[in-house]
């Protein structure tokens, strides 16, 4: 799908620049529109960008874009400095961001960039980058800001082609769909990117399907983006609920991550999803690793645990999951915000889309309701993810502070695991510490056997946190 407006910028040329260094981020690249992010990033990141593909023998780039007011001439810019390099550009338009990925890797693309600004509010943008088998992340993010500031960049005449790819995306997604009924769905696209691919994807299916905000609007109207939040699937609930629908799914602004709702209205925590997933991978991988970051539920990896695979537990970051998985060879990894990731049968990238057509294959093989796949599981207590600001400076100081603290005390019942921050473990339950890696924020949750324990852990993070001169409140 070409942009709406074809006409290319030429106002920018090869230099020089500097980009403010807050928008250079672990994970991507993202910003304000106006305050630091505009289209001059954008042309230098594809300067930067294509050079560094060149060099690494690379020719080819995919460029997608999201919904929002700014991305277009975003994405403009950024073509624009990518042909100044001598790639080729592919540009497949707007949808979500594993379409982009997808293309890719479908192409056999060197590298591909995503200008989205993901769930981040409507004044905010960014652009995701991959190279054709590994994220690119940490690092590497920091030698393309380095290149930029030198002016280091290759020279040549590049060449564009628009290409729609969104078909060929949905008859891959839909062909790893087994089910053997058909069902009732509800979809909560929220205004994001994934509209038009949703509606591509339930024309084909059997069964009913109720579509939520398919309308792709960067500004949001009905309800902000991100299916983490309670509040944001609650129009998705009562759909569920009063059309007597078997689940339901919702999306982020870019389609990368997923939240999900049972035939009750009961929101199902991505940690809990994996454990669906990760019994339908091992049976036919057994012993194979499977891994989730440190936010999830300890039910999540007892029951990998159980089922005969091999839990790792991880650092927190989309990026940061998807290089570990393909260390290790892992068919299944995800993290409790939504990213959930299918080397299984799939690429090995995060997708929200994927990830419905793999949960309908599991519900549809039930011999119950889709409660019925997890009513197993031990009943535990938990806090949902908890932030709050702190000195952008000095946040990863305080944890390792409270970590030096902490490994004093470490016991056979007080064990402490520092790969991502601080996860304390004790007989009643854990509670997590770890500084963001996308906001000037510390970030904190607790789980526990009991609402009294439950208590236990919060307590401990408060006693912890104000030792360092914050305070955390959670909610009641």
């Amino acid at each position: 799908m070409p942009m709406p407006d074809e006409q290319q910028n030429t106002e920018f040329t090869p230099q020089a620049y500097n980009f403010d260094p807050e928008i250079l981020r672990e994970y991507d690249i993202r910003g304000q529109i106006g305050k630091n992010l505009s289209e001059a990033d954008a042309f230098a990141l594809g300067c930067t960008f294509g050079t560094y593909i060149k060099r690494k023998g690379g020719s080819q780039v995919c460029v997608g874009y999201d919904g929002r007011d700014s991305s277009p001439a975003l994405t403009r810019a950024l073509i624009d400095g990518l042909l100044t390099t001598g790639v080729t550009v592919e540009n497949v338009g707007l949808g979500p961001t594993p379409m982009l990925y997808f293309a890719v890797k479908d192409h056999m693309a060197d590298g591909g960039i995503m200008v989205t600004g993901s769930h981040n509010p409507p004044d905010y943008n960014g652009f995701k980058m991959t190279l054709q088998s590994s994220p690119v992340f940490g690092e590497i993010i920091q030698e393309l800001g380095k290149m930029a500031a030198k002016g280091d960049f290759e020279h040549d005449e590049g060449a564009l082609r628009e290409t729609n790819v969104i078909d060929n995306y949905v008859e891959r997604l839909l062909r790893d769909f087994k089910g053997s009924r058909p069902m009732k769905i509800a979809w909560d696209c929220g205004n994001g990117s994934t509209g038009e691919v949703v509606r591509h994807l339930t024309e084909k299916l059997d069964g009913e399907h109720i579509l939520l905000y398919d309308e792709i609007d960067g500004n949001f109207p009905n309800h902000h983006p991100d299916p983490t939040v309670d509040k944001n699937l609650q129009d998705l609930i009562k759909t569920v609920l009063d059309n007597g629908c078997d689940l339901g799914v919702a999306f982020d602004g870019d389609g990368d991550r997923i939240g999900v709702v049972d035939e009750n209205g009961t929101i199902l925590r991505c940690d809990i999803l994996l454990t669906i997933y990760a019994r339908e991978v091992l049976e036919e991988r057994k012993g194979a690793a499977i891994i989730a970051d440190v936010k999830c539920s300890h039910v999540l990896f007892d029951e990998i645990e159980r089922l005969g695979g091999e839990p790792v537990m991880w650092k927190t970051g989309h990026s940061l999951i998807k290089d570990k998985m393909a260390q290790m060879k892992a068919p299944l990894a995800g993290e409790l915000s939504g990213h959930i990731f299918f080397a299984d049968k799939w690429y090995g990238f995060d997708d929200g889309m994927y990830c419905a057509i793999r949960l309908m294959n599991e519900v549809c093989d039930a011999e119950g309701p889709l409660s019925s796949l997890t009513a197993h599981l031990p009943k535990l207590y938990n806090t949902p993810e908890i932030r709050f600001d702190v000195d952008e400076s000095k946040k990863f100081d305080l944890v390792k502070k409270i970590v030096h603290d902490l490994k004093a005390l470490e016991s056979k019942e007080f064990q402490v695991n520092d790969i991502d921050g601080v996860r304390i473990t004790t007989p009643e339950g854990w509670w997590l510490l770890r500084a963001s890696n996308t906001q000037n924020a510390l970030v904190t949750r607790a789980e526990a056997d009991s609402p009294e324990n439950l208590e236990k852990m919060k307590q401990m993070v408060c006693t912890e946190v104000e030792k360092v001169g914050y305070v955390v409140t959670f909610p009641e």
